[in-house]
C-alpha cells in the first residue's frame, strides 16, 4: 500500500528545499552538488524527491535548454507555518495554547527566552486589541 502524501516536509525534501532557498533556484544537478557529502545522494534520489515536492506544490521547474530548473514556491516561513500547523491539528486539537503548554512543561527555557516570550504575548495582544 501507498504511503500517504505529507502535507508538510520530509526531512529529505527539507534538505533540497534549503538548497533551493539558499540559492534561489537549482537544477538537480547543482542541488546534488550543493548536498553535504556524507549524503552520497544519486541524482536520480534527488530528481525523484524534486518531482515530489513540485507534485505537492513546495517547488516548480522551468526547462532552460536540456535541464530543468527548480524554484521554490514557498519561502522557509510559509513551511515553517505548515509544519506548525499540521503539529497543532494533529496532535494538540487545534489548540495553540496546548502546544504552547506543552512547550513550557516539557522543554527547558532558560530566562532570557521566557521574558522575549512574555514581551511577544504582550504585543500580540497590545496588536489584537488594536485591530478590535
Amino acid at each position: 500500500m501507498a504511503r500517504k502524501k505529507s502535507p508538510t516536509l520530509t526531512e529529505a525534501e527539507l534538505r533540497l528545499m534549503e538548497v533551493l532557498w539558499q540559492r534561489g533556484e537549482a537544477t538537480v544537478a547543482e542541488v546534488v552538488e550543493a548536498l553535504p557529502k556524507r549524503l552520497a545522494l544519486a541524482y536520480s534520489t534527488v530528481l525523484t524527491t524534486m518531482r515530489i515536492l513540485e507534485q505537492k506544490g513546495y517547488v516548480r521547474h522551468t526547462e532552460e535548454g536540456r535541464a530543468y530548473v527548480y524554484h521554490p514556491l514557498i519561502d522557509r516561513n510559509q513551511a515553517r507555518r505548515s509544519a506548525v500547523q499540521y503539529v497543532v491539528s494533529r496532535f494538540f486539537n487545534n489548540s495553540p495554547e496546548l502546544l504552547m503548554l506543552n512547550i513550557l512543561e516539557n522543554e527547558a527555557i532558560d530566562a532570557d527566552e521566557l521574558e522575549r516570550l512574555k514581551a511577544m504575548i504582550k504585543n500580540a495582544q497590545e496588536d489584537g486589541s488594536e485591530q478590535l
